[in-house]
């Protein structure tokens, strides 16, 4: 006899009564609910990838680099870019910036410890540290979404965290976090005991405010994520990596499985990095929609979070049936947008020109049915 039911499974008590994470996927005409990159990858690019894969197959019957030393090389020339030098050894990667913060919990947390961020922000710090056995405990934020450094430093002196992360830009609200307060976070938890701090940057190539990067230095529990779901356009490839001090990496590959990147996924990734240039012109026209939609939402009334992500978080809806009913209102005539729990806010992805258009006359609509 078999059953579908969760609660007649022998489930760890931590997993009980818990939803597995995902946004809806339904088949309308504008979808800007999961922070992906519009435009489709140029087909300079698509041709580069097939001669890498094409390359590649030529030995899938071999296991692939179990390090990714080419992959992770590549990473770190692109993390210099800016000039602050990052070495192969000081970078790792994994299926999506999701596995690289599986390993921190597994290498870092785990039972009898604890992990801490900073909520409402990216909601699978916490179920992955739950699916890891760690502890997770919510810190302050205030009521404009920034994190109230003050509350934040003695929330770790309460809470003795083993892991800390701090989301920049953060999502769903799409506020940046400035350098001295990672700093002062960074400073007050290691003042407790040694203790492993991750800034998530999975948008930081759309911030007006530079990488917290430069950070590591003299700082080695600093980590630093970043994936290339977002800015690279390529949500589908699954490749996330971080930066930290060599000792870091050499941690996680003590969790890591053998030969978890696949030739495939190496030699697409390389090929997307070798094109770099061509896609962050992508996020540039990406950035200029977002303060768009920006000053658009502004101007029609709705309170605006500021934005540093390819996103924006918009609101306050407190009538009848509250962010949802809106959410449903935009959803109704052919526009997806993501209600992502936060009280009386709804979250819009950048998209196209054109998508961006047709999601403003919406809410144009939505909000006149409203005032009237």
């Amino acid at each position: 006899m078999t059953t579908n039911r969760l609660d007649a499974l022998p489930l760890r008590p931590e997993l009980r009564g818990k939803s597995p994470y995902g946004a809806p996927q339904l088949d309308v005409p504008v979808r800007l609910n999961t922070n992906e990159n519009p435009y489709p990858l140029p087909d300079a690019l698509v041709a580069r990838i097939a001669e890498r894969v094409g390359e590649a197959a030529r030995d899938l019957n071999r296991y692939p680099d179990r390090d990714a030393v080419e992959l992770r090389t590549a990473l770190a020339a692109y993390l210099s870019r800016d000039g602050f030098e990052v070495t192969t050894e000081q970078v790792w990667a994994a299926n999506g910036s999701n596995e690289v913060i599986q390993q921190l919990l597994q290498v870092f947390g785990g039972p009898g410890r604890l992990a801490t961020g900073f909520e409402p922000s990216y909601s699978m710090h916490g179920l992955i540290a739950r699916g890891t056995s760690t502890e997770w405990v919510s810190g302050p934020r205030r009521a404009d979404f920034t994190i109230d450094t003050e509350a934040a430093v003695a929330a770790l002196a309460t809470h003795r965290p083993d892991i800390v992360f701090i989301t920049s830009p953060n999502n769903p609200t799409g506020t940046a976090v400035d350098r001295e307060t990672v700093i002062a976070l960074y400073e007050a938890a290691q003042a407790v005991k040694p203790t492993v701090v991750v800034v998530d940057e999975a948008y930081v190539e759309f911030s007006h405010a530079d990488s917290l990067l430069p950070l590591l230095d003299g700082r080695p529990l600093l980590v630093v994520s970043r994936t290339m779901s977002k800015a690279f356009g390529a949500a589908g490839l699954r490749l996330g990596y971080l930066a930290a001090d060599p000792a870091v990496v050499d941690a996680v590959q003590l969790v890591r499985l053998p030969y978890h990147l696949s030739a495939v996924t190496q030699a697409t990734a390389l090929a997307a990095l070798e094109h770099t240039d061509t896609l962050l012109g992508y996020v540039e026209q990406l950035k200029a929609e977002r303060d768009r939609l920006v000053t658009e939402l502004t101007a029609l009334g709705f309170d605006v979070t500021p934005s540093d992500a390819n996103f924006v978080q918009f609101g306050v809806f407190d009538g009848p049936g509250g962010a949802h009913a809106a959410w449903q209102y935009i959803l109704d005539r052919g526009v997806l947008v993501r209600d992502n729990g936060v009280p009386g806010r709804l979250r819009v992805s950048t998209g196209t020109p054109a998508e961006n258009d047709a999601f403003l006359d919406v809410v144009r609509g939505l909000k006149k049915e409203h005032s009237a």
